[in-house]
């Protein structure tokens, strides 16, 4: 055989076998997961009419949403880096599509409160074991191009969200739209359930394949806690300004509760995609010279989303769809190699338990306060004050990424075979 020939057969070593129909199955799955979690903002203000609550009120629900997301978290992680994954996830895409449907029983504000919940639970095991599979089917160097398409699923699926939301609530009410999001979720569990391998758990030619202190380790690692935290104070902002910005479409720029879905779901996937494919791109392209890339995209990404977060929230009616469309381009730009910062900065063998961590992190300094700050300054004073409250959070995101950069380890290039 000759040498040409030889190189063509040999088997890609930075990938593992079954990683494409995984990685695409579960980038299915995670659009699901955010189109279910958009769907109540774009119907909140029908939501609100209904029950008769509060801009308060209507924050705590994703508070107690991440009450239990974030409660599940641990356990979740435990589970994931000691059983297989995949009937756990496929468990998770069948209890999250049962929670959907069941929205269009609830009687009053208690009972969504509930089956919001119950929805975290479901979501927060998936966001843990997904991630960490996939990070089994491929070499560390891969795992920033792999992830960013895995959270391209974010903007589109929040898109579709708030459009399918708003659009299906204006003609036939809130809960329809609820049901609606549950089909698909079932149909995926079941394609993962018979498509999907589990992969090799670890991976013999990373730098540290077994950290034998376990999870207790993870509080020392500055690379991680710079990941995370990092992650949180920009989660903080992301997650306010999601749940609040179709209300304040409504309030203050004059649109139906149809028209602000709409304008809202278009700007996120165009925005939110391109933001996405965009920091994706640079990072793979400015890791090939420092590992150091994958902080110095979200620092970037926070700092750049301020100032048409600025002009978006207190600037006049004519600029707050182009300024918001921007804010949602920077925001998104980190989405993808923060997320392969994190999981590069452990050991193979705690990649679930450190996903369980960042996901603590995100959501209990994130957006599970964030609305309901929003909400409480919104009472008080105004919604523009209240989503003011997170440009402070995405300043502080930028200083930490910034931070971290100088802890980033090495990137590897090599995974091992199945």
């Amino acid at each position: 055989m000759s040498t040409m020939s030889a190189t063509a057969s040999k088997p890609d070593s930075g990938v593992a076998k079954g990683a494409w129909v995984a990685l695409a199955l579960l980038t299915a799955m995670n659009f699901v997961n955010y189109l279910d979690r958009y769907i109540l903002p774009a119907v909140q203000e029908q939501v609100k009419s209904e029950f008769h609550l509060s801009d308060g009120q209507m924050g705590s629900l994703t508070f107690y949403f991440f009450i239990a997301y974030v409660c599940a978290s641990p356990v979740t992680g435990w589970l994931g880096d000691r059983f297989p994954r995949k009937y756990m996830i496929v468990g998770c895409a069948l209890i999250i599509a049962a929670m959907n449907f069941l929205t269009a029983h609830v009687t009053g504000f208690w009972e969504l409160n509930v089956r919001h919940m119950a929805l975290g639970v479901g979501e927060a095991a998936f966001g843990i074991f997904a991630p960490a599979l996939i990070a089994d089917f491929f070499a560390e160097d891969r795992r920033n191009g792999v992830l960013t398409i895995f959270n391209i699923a974010i903007p589109v699926g929040s898109a579709l969200g708030f459009l399918a939301g708003g659009n299906i609530a204006q003609t036939h009410g809130w809960r329809m739209a609820f049901i609606a999001s549950a089909i698909p979720g079932a149909i995926i569990a079941f394609l993962i359930l018979f498509f999907m391998r589990e992969p090799r758990r670890v991976a013999a030619t990373e730098k540290h394949t077994v950290d034998k202190q376990g999870a207790a380790s993870l509080v020392k690692n500055h690379a991680y806690l710079c990941a995370i935290l990092g992650y949180a104070a920009v989660t903080f902002a992301l997650g306010g300004i999601s749940f609040w910005i179709p209300t304040f479409l409504q309030r203050f720029n004059g649109r139906d509760i149809g028209a602000a879905g709409t304008i809202m779901g278009t700007l996120t996937v165009v925005c939110g995609l391109g933001g996405t494919v965009v920091g994706g791109v640079l990072a793979q392209w400015w890791s090939k010279r420092t590992g150091k890339a994958l902080y110095y995209v979200p620092a970037l990404s926070a700092a750049l989303a301020v100032p048409p977060a600025v002009l978006t929230f207190f600037g006049p009616a004519s600029w707050t769809l182009p300024a918001l469309g921007v804010a949602v381009f920077f925001i998104f730009l980190g989405t993808g190699p923060v997320n392969a910062a994190t999981l590069n900065a452990v050991p193979a063998n705690l990649r679930s338990v450190a996903m369980a961590g960042q996901l603590f992190a995100l959501h209990v300094f994130g957006d599970m306060p964030s609305s309901w700050v929003i909400g409480i300054v919104s009472d008080k004073t105004n919604l523009r004050l209240g989503l003011g409250v997170t440009l402070v959070s995405m300043a502080v995101g930028a200083v930490v990424f910034f931070i971290g950069a100088k802890y980033a380890p090495e990137l590897h290039h090599e995974v091992a075979a199945a």
